[in-house]
């Protein structure tokens, strides 16, 4: 149970605590004199062991001891999936230990997040996401497996505009084009997302709502096949991050009519924003959180902390995120509670003026 070294530092101890205890008990009973020496004995070797005992302070303090598992709940090639690349690979230099990303995808992000939420609490299994699994999935699903709530926010790793992306041959060049083209095509435009109450999802949703268009749904299992199917013309449009539709609107396979933010992205100044295209305050932000499974101690979820957000804070790190559109987060676990709740109540307003019942 214990490991050799302190087992054979331990029965000098054990000993010596025997002949000073059988003084000290001059008198008692025998037998009484055997049940206390055997209680204390007993006691002596748990307090010593405990420092190594999985979950001690100890344990906490030299964490990690292995190798740590990062899910993905989403397909490779995502911008979740890069991020949370450039993240393990830093955690990995950063605690001498590997970090190995998992990619779990389907069920609208489900699967991947209910894996981490069964998880053991002990550090070793992590889950990085974009908004659904930590603020709305549990509006969406009735039974989505699990509760995020209970997840341990841990910090924001980044965040990235949305941009409004249609395919080339679509004839439209301006939000107002799509707008008149939708009202003009009742039920004819469809739009991928990463699954039902994903991102991609909602701010359609949102579209919808907005200007009265109705449109066609088609859900993916994940970002990389919804966009390769806009690519390949079978779906007309697509709610994507800039950090993978810029180069393809950079090479002229897809065309972007709207950024989904309050301000134009520095990266494609040329691209309106939808907000300033005739839909005031339209904005659809993806985030990137991390988070532990429930009940994880808050002495392992500091530390992870911290050593996250001092990668993040690296002059280089930085340069990376940047290079992809993507704003470096770093924020605290307070901070990170916070904004899960807030998006939270942003996107329920959304999902219940759309009228989306949960499945």
């Amino acid at each position: 149970m214990f490991h050799i070294p302190v087992m054979r530092g331990l029965v000098p101890r054990i000993h010596g605590f025997r002949a000073a205890a059988k003084a000290w008990m001059a008198g008692t009973s025998p037998a009484m004199t055997t049940s206390i020496l055997r209680t204390a004995a007993f006691a002596l070797v748990l307090a010593a062991g405990s420092a190594f005992w999985p979950g001690s302070g100890r344990t906490q303090e030299h964490y990690p001891l292995r190798s740590v598992k990062i899910v993905i709940p989403a397909a490779p090639g995502s911008t979740t999936d890069t991020l949370a690349r450039i993240v393990a690979e830093h955690l990995g230099q950063t605690w001498g230990k590997p970090s190995i990303v998992e990619n779990i995808p389907g069920g609208a992000m489900n699967i991947g997040a209910a894996t981490v939420a069964r998880a053991a609490p002990d550090g070793y299994t992590l889950l990085i996401a974009p908004p659904s699994p930590f603020s709305f999935n549990h509006l969406l699903y009735r039974d989505p497996g699990y509760d995020p709530t209970r997840f341990v926010p841990i910090t924001m790793l980044a965040k990235i505009a949305n941009v409004l992306v249609v395919r080339k041959d679509l004839p439209v060049g301006t939000v107002q084009e799509l707008i008149s083209l939708g009202k003009e095509n009742p039920g004819k435009l469809s739009y991928a997302s990463q699954g039902v109450g994903s991102t991609a999802h909602l701010s359609a949703a949102q579209l919808e709502v907005r200007t009265g268009m109705l449109m066609v749904h088609v859900p993916y299992r994940g970002a990389q096949p919804a966009l390769t199917d806009v690519l390949a013309g079978h779906v007309d449009m697509f709610f994507d991050t800039l950090a993978t539709s810029v180069p393809l609107y950079r090479d002229g396979k897809v065309k972007l009519i709207g950024v989904a933010d309050l301000r134009r992205a520095d990266i494609v100044p040329e691209v309106p924003t939808i907000a300033e295209s005739g839909l005031p305050g339209f904005k659809s932000i993806t985030w990137f959180g991390l988070a532990a499974p429930p009940a994880t101690p808050a002495a392992i979820a500091e530390k992870i902390n911290r050593d996250v957000v001092a990668i993040l804070n690296q002059k280089e790190v930085r340069a990376i995120l940047q290079n992809i559109s993507l704003e470096p987060g770093a924020t605290s676990r307070a901070e990170t509670a916070k904004y899960f709740a807030e998006e939270t109540a942003l996107w329920s307003k959304v999902i219940h003026e759309a009228g989306i019942e949960p499945q």
